[in-house]
């Protein structure tokens, strides 16, 4: 026996079906599955870093390169990243549905290594500078359009029972990227504003190209182990290998458990729930940096580093969080875990409303020779004092609402983070699993490109909702809004709770 026993190699069945003598797949399909999957793990997290690596600095650099630009316009710049992935996701996706998946990822990966490139080269123009930031932005959002293939991907290559642990893992390899993303950014502020030129190739390399320049090299990186690694593989909710959709060669079993239509009123709640998630956290992104210059008066170097260092704790909890709530969903499910992290979200919010009678230190700089100084609502900038060449900080006095409404503290600030990084990764795995479940053995592709294209219209109108209401109407209209937002949310989900089930739930396949 011992000598059967060691012939059995890489190609010996591993797991077993409920059925007499048929194997779900071999230890050599086990392994190549799962590095594949891992692979695509780690494009979803380079894919995080290229956005993440400069979301801190993107208003300050901003600002450098083009003074014209307002904060009105960093909404449209952060916008346009989102912009460009909610028109690419849906098209990597249908093409992933029919054709090897290497193809759209290779493609994708490629538009971002270039347009991260293109970020660092903004500043050399004469003018217009702010437009081609806007254009660098979105080309990058195209090129991450394949966060759609990526998702689809591992939800066809695993079973049921594996599939909110691999949409976990998918999430945390996600917070990862902004975890290290901002951290890079943070360090990156080493090199200062100047940094070095290579005037040989244009290229100023300081706090704010660096970090584009290096998103560009792990794009690179990612290419070659797509190359050396990735691989096709599809299973059904058994763990049944039913071969990849791309190819004519699929059993009859996939399509004959295709028969049974998808509940689209789920689909569509899951879509409008996720749209809602991510347009509230793409606020919470676009306003950090902002907010902390005009509420504590940092300047553009201090706002990118402390809020690097932020936002990198907070990606530390999210990973937490994502390897909890994959122990955690095994006896509570999906959808009370979705609804816990929407209420905690809401708290989060509700707790950065202002209050109290301290107000932001007010940018002199704009209106000294417009208003008197002894004015009794003006409150004089540090800035200003001694030096007035130095870098004005503080609440600008455009903003009108600076004069009236009380400062967030950063104790509210800080603690706002917290619940935030708490509830937000809770809601984004719970909605990627469940909207994969639903779907069932369909192929994902173009459902998944729908999802991703929704969150990119969040991403998209996020950053202009806020940028234009914190700019005229300041962070108590803000955060009331996103309150009253994230209120509706918890009430559709109660209202389609029922419906979101997986599909072979649904329809008798799998007892939940």
């Amino acid at each position: 026996m011992a000598s059967v026993v060691d012939e059995y190699d890489e190609r010996s069945p591993l797991l077993h079906s409920t059925e007499p003598r048929f194997f779900v797949e071999t230890q050599q399909e086990h392994k190549s599955r799962w590095w594949s999957i891992r692979v695509m793990y780690l494009t979803m997290f380079l894919s995080s870093v290229g956005f993440s690596i400069v979301v801190t600095s993107i208003w300050p650099y901003l600002q450098k390169i083009d003074p014209s630009a307002d904060t009105s316009f960093l909404g449209w710049v952060i916008a346009s990243y989102s912009l460009g992935q909610m028109v690419a996701s849906p098209l990597f996706g249908l093409w992933s549905n029919h054709r090897p998946r290497r193809e759209p990822l290779m493609v994708s990966i490629s538009i971002l290594v270039a347009a991260s490139c293109l970020y660092a080269y903004v500043q050399v123009p004469a003018s217009h500078n702010k437009y081609y930031m806007v254009v660098a932005r979105a080309l990058v959002g195209f090129g991450s359009g394949n966060v759609a293939v990526v998702r689809s991907y591992v939800a066809g290559a695993t079973s049921l029972s594996e599939r909110t642990s691999a949409m976990a893992n998918i999430s945390a390899f996600q917070a990862l990227g902004f975890i290290l993303g901002p951290a890079f950014q943070a360090a990156f502020t080493l090199i200062g504003e100047v940094g070095v030129t290579f005037a040989a190739i244009a290229l100023q390399v300081n706090m704010y190209t660096a970090p584009s320049l290096l998103g560009a090299f792990l794009g690179i990186v990612n290419i070659i182990l797509i190359f050396a690694i990735f691989r096709e593989h599809r299973v059904d909710d058994h763990g049944k290998h039913i071969g990849s959709i791309n190819y004519a060669s699929e059993s009859m079993s996939s399509v004959n458990e295709s028969e049974e239509p998808v509940d689209q009123i789920a689909v569509v709640s899951s879509n409008i729930l996720f749209f809602i998630i991510l347009f509230i956290f793409a606020i919470f992104e676009t306003i950090s940096t902002p907010l902390t210059m005009d509420m504590y008066a940092w300047t553009r170097t201090q706002a990118v580093f402390y809020n690097g260092i932020i936002l990198a704790a907070i990606g530390v909890e999210s990973v937490i969080v994502f390897l909890t709530v994959k122990i955690i969903s095994k006896k509570t499910g999906e959808r009370i875990l979705l609804l816990g992290g929407l209420v905690t979200v809401w708290v989060g919010f509700f707790i950065m409303l202002p209050w109290g009678d301290q107000y932001p230190s007010i940018q002199w700089a704009e209106i000294q020779n417009t208003t008197e100084h002894n004015s009794t609502f003006l409150v004089s900038s540090s800035s200003t004092s001694g030096n007035h060449t130095a870098e004005p900080t503080g609440c600008p006095a455009t903003q009108s609402w600076c004069f009236y409404t009380p400062i967030v503290h950063l104790a509210q600030y800080i603690t706002s983070d917290i619940l935030i990084g708490l509830g937000y990764p809770v809601c984004s795995v719970m909605c990627y699993t469940l909207y994969s479940k639903v779907i069932g053995p369909k192929p994902q592709g173009v459902y998944m490109g729908w999802l991703t294209a929704a969150g990119s219209a969040a991403r998209t109108l996020g950053p202009v909702f806020v940028s234009e209401i914190y700019t005229h109407l300041g962070p108590r209209w803000t955060f009331g809004l996103i309150c009253g937002i994230v209120a509706s949310s918890v009430v559709h989900l109660v209202t389609v709770y029922k419906r979101l089930v997986a599909f072979s739930v649904r329809y008798g396949r799998i007892q939940q």
